[in-house]
């Protein structure tokens, strides 16, 4: 999936703006995103955060689209951030891997209801946790990443593999009986991965491709299996436990297997964010009970949290925050909108939530972005 481009313009703002409209020239077309305020909002919000590069779409049927680079991809280069860059895309990851699974209760190969000890052996209430409380994070189980993220800094080209990640997660006692309460947890969804390579028969990452990019002509989309990451790409920065900012750009992302390991680009997450909140790969009754949305405290005030999705005041998507990148893909389904960001860091999450809280009050200021988690 590597690519070259050629003819980049170097600037520390790099904007580019497709201005075709379907049916040009008709007096009824939507009007276009108020592309000047968010290019002027925009870089002043990534400097309250210190966020050195960011790359905003944002698009909506039969208007001119608005995708624009800001800042740098590289802080010791000085190269700026450009539109097509490659970037991790943390726990959008989960999207896809329910995704999976729910096409495979489409044909009927899983239940919802299903425990979870039918596909995965040793889980703790394995029993009577069901692939719906996994998908919808309540399972109970505790988060393998409260021990593996403090030490990727000592270790940041390890090769986890789930096992590994379970026998962290499977070490401490459940925090409360499946279903009582919402709990964002990674476990959940790695083992939803390992329930999609047991019953497809196929590694997550080839099932995805085949099942779910290769049909949505997200080229660009990919599962890694090494810490590659495809050029052109930003350099990502984080902060160690330390305090200290470090770029973390080559760390491997194999921690994240199922819940936040995947790479994808501006363009492909505008594509996905819409097609996942409109169901196009799943049968409507299936879609239906994903977006049987429940309060989801942790992830931000009045936030919904449905079978890895979320439900932010009308804009349903999801957000990654993983070493050196977060990113945001989010669609709107009453103004028929859809936004995405991506920025190279991750030292400051409340700065890029509310940078993005930025971006949808002047996209949408109907439906604004939630108050950040407390």
């Amino acid at each position: 999936m590597a690519q070259t481009f050629s003819g980049r313009r170097r600037m520390a703002v790099l904007a580019i703006s497709w201005t075709v409209l379907a049916g040009c020239g008709q007096s009824d077309a939507p009007p276009a995103v108020p592309d000047a305020q968010l290019t002027d909002t925009i870089p002043k919000a990534m400097e309250r955060a210190e966020i050195p590069g960011a790359v905003v779409g944002v698009w909506q049927d039969d208007a001119a689209p608005y995708v624009q680079a800001f800042g740098v991809r590289d802080t010791a280069t000085g190269d700026p951030m450009e539109p097509d860059v490659f970037t991790r895309i943390g726990s959008i990851t989960k999207t896809f891997t329910t995704t999976a699974v729910l096409q495979l209760v489409d044909q009927g190969k899983i239940g919802l209801d299903d425990p979870i000890n039918r596909y995965v052996p040793d889980v703790p209430n394995g029993d009577t946790i069901t692939i719906r409380q996994l998908a919808a994070m309540r399972s109970g189980l505790p988060d393998y990443t409260d021990v593996v993220i403090p030490a990727l800094p000592s270790q940041p080209q390890r090769q986890w593999t789930p096992q590994e990640l379970l026998g962290i997660s499977f070490s401490r006692p459940p925090l409360f009986a499946p279903g009582a309460a919402f709990d964002y947890c990674n476990t959940n969804t790695l083992l939803l991965g390992l329930v999609v390579e047991k019953v497809s028969g196929r590694p997550l990452d080839a099932y995805i491709d085949e099942y779910i990019a290769r049909p949505e002509n997200l080229g660009d989309t990919s599962v890694p299996t090494d810490a590659a990451i495809p050029s052109p790409h930003a350099q990502g920065y984080t902060k160690t436990p330390d305090g200290d900012t470090v770029n973390a750009t080559d760390w491997n992302p194999s921690w994240g297997f199922g819940a936040g390991n995947m790479i994808s680009t501006v363009d492909d997450l505008g594509s996905w964010a819409r097609d996942l909140a409109t169901g196009t790969l799943l049968s409507p009754a299936t879609q239906r009970e994903r977006e049987q949305f429940q309060l989801a405290p942790s992830e931000g005030t009045g936030s919904l949290y449905g079978l890895g999705v979320e439900y932010q005041n009308g804009w349903i998507g999801h957000n990654g925050n993983t070493a050196g990148y977060q990113t945001y893909a989010y669609y709107l389904p009453p103004e028929d909108k859809t936004v995405v960001m991506l920025v190279n860091s991750n030292v400051d999450p409340l700065g890029v939530w509310n940078l993005f809280a930025d971006i949808v009050k002047i996209i949408s200021p109907d439906h604004p972005w939630p108050a950040p988690p407390s």
